[in-house]
């Protein structure tokens, strides 16, 4: 327990811990504080190696699951010990009052397409009377590469995006601003330690090499997607944002939150077998201009952040420090538990009310989308991830 008065029952208390990068640098929350690292590192109170004195957390992200071990350990003393107090409490800043920004350098972005129920809700509605899976679904984590330089930390405003559609199925497409603008609820997954060119890297190691997870919004263009999508996949309607939460929970941090994943079927590839086969249970929520429209259990995913590390690798694929991949879209099998509008409103043919009366199918300029989870803590306390939002901004002239 904290001597941070109220730290417990925000979701952001001594079990947690998560990191983040403010205007000061490198910081740690705790509750609705922050505490400075760079200062605290300056002061002898914590050692990094100079890791925590950066404009980012990459050098902590590359510095290793020891180093990682041994800064939270000693920040959880720091924070929960009282005679560490006096020491500490000055170098509490508000997170308020914080200009929280990127919190790592993205080297490479990857996203999957790891839900079965999202997979096969998308298959019915963008290709109507054929299989909803494609034949290579249960064999192997879909994903494709992302663009790392137009991934923004929450809050950062989203321009409706432009780009090539065929609002009628017609051959000969059409330019303009996006009418269908949809959001992606998802999880994600940063890579500390970074591997060599040529090797894999194997489902057992996902620990070794990923220091922890943030929220994502994978925004979509979906009248872009349609039209391009087929042959080679998501392209411009994906590209142009994807937005991280500005707090990263490290993954020692969901020790508690570890559960069975689903079984699969047909049995897969050697390099995709675990021994211990886990998911975590994150429990997301969707908030569409204040109004909860739809809760993802991540718990149910068909593809493990492990099983789409190795997938990542197989080929030879280096880790970078900084790589981020996400899950793809987290969706259940009900319709109030899916993670994007595209299903939620079925293809836009079943409009959503909001609170304020308003009927939505995609987003409109102005709309403001809030991604939140929870996750099972120590001793039946609850985690809090930090929160993924934005707002769109009309297309530009």
């Amino acid at each position: 327990m904290s001597w941070v008065e109220g730290a417990q029952e925000t979701g952001f208390g001594a079990a947690h811990l998560p990191y983040g990068v403010a205007g000061c640098g490198p910081v740690a929350r705790i509750g609705d504080l922050a505490l400075d690292l760079a200062a605290a590192e300056e002061r002898g109170l914590v050692e990094a190696g100079g890791a925590l004195r950066q404009p980012t957390l990459n050098p902590l992200l590359a510095a290793g699951p020891a180093v990682w071990a041994a800064v939270r350990a000693r920040l959880t003393r720091l924070l929960t010990d009282p005679a560490h107090r006096s020491a500490v409490e000055p170098l509490l800043r508000p997170v308020a009052e914080l200009d929280l920004r990127l919190p790592f350098e993205v080297a490479d972005y990857v996203d999957f397409y790891s839900s079965e129920h999202h997979a096969a809700n998308v298959g019915q509605i963008f290709r109507p009377g054929q299989p909803a899976l494609p034949p290579n679904w249960r064999h192997l984590p879909v994903g494709y590469h992302g663009r790392a330089g137009t991934v923004v930390v929450s809050g950062t405003p989203v321009v409706r995006p432009c780009g090539q559609r065929s609002p009628s199925g017609q051959d000969t497409p059409g330019y303009g601003p996006s009418a269908r603008l949809d959001i992606e609820a998802e999880v994600g997954f940063v890579v500390g330690v970074p591997s060599p060119l040529g090797t894999r890297v194997p489902a057992a190691d996902l620990a070794r090499h990923v220091f922890g997870v943030v929220l994502v919004n994978d925004w979509s263009a979906r009248d872009v997607q349609a039209w391009e999508y087929q042959p080679l996949g998501p392209f411009l309607g994906k590209s142009f944002a994807t937005s991280v939460a500005a707090w990263v929970t490290p993954l020692a941090a969901l020790e508690h939150a570890w559960v069975p994943a689903p079984p699969q079927q047909p049995p897969v590839l050697g390099y995709l077998g675990e021994a211990d086969r886990r998911g975590l249970d994150l429990r997301l929520t969707v908030d569409w201009n204040g109004t909860t429209v739809s809760r993802p259990p991540f718990a149910c995913q068909y593809w493990t952040p492990a099983q789409q590390l190795a997938h990542l690798t197989v080929n030879g694929a280096s880790l970078r420090t900084g790589d981020l991949f996400a899950s793809g879209t987290v969706s259940g099998p009900r319709r109030d538990q899916t993670g994007c509008l595209l299903e939620l409103t079925w293809g836009g043919q079943e409009p959503v009310t909001l609170a304020d009366g308003s009927s939505r199918t995609f987003l409109a300029d102005g709309d403001t989308v809030t991604i939140g989870a929870t996750a099972p803590g120590p001793d039946g306390t609850v985690l809090t991830l930090g929160e993924v939002t934005g707002t769109v901004l009309p297309a530009q002239p």
